[in-house]
């Protein structure tokens, strides 16, 4: 542990970015992860979930959580799926 206040600052800072970020970071995948589920089941609940996925891929990226090219990705990624699906019913 530091001695110094500034990095005693630091330290407790950066952990509670830490737990920011690895709750963002969960809640995003858990989301994309809710879009292959619903993707598997219904049309309409898997265009919900891909807005929803979308919305945090962005805030994500914006926040530096990913990079924005990632985010970019695995939108446009989710999209396919989702179009492949509406072009099949």
């Amino acid at each position: 542990m530091p001695n110094i206040k500034s990095a005693i600052k630091r330290v407790k800072v950066s952990e509670k970015r830490r737990l920011r970020n690895a709750s963002q970071k969960s809640a995003l995948r858990t989301a994309v992860k809710a879009f292959e589920t619903a993707a598997s089941n219904n049309v309409e609940s898997a265009k919900d979930a891909l807005i929803n996925a979308s919305k945090k891929l962005d805030k994500a990226a914006s926040k530096g959580l990913i990079h924005k090219n990632a985010a970019n990705r695995k939108k446009s990624r989710l999209a396919k799926k989702l179009n492949a699906l509406t072009a099949q019913a």
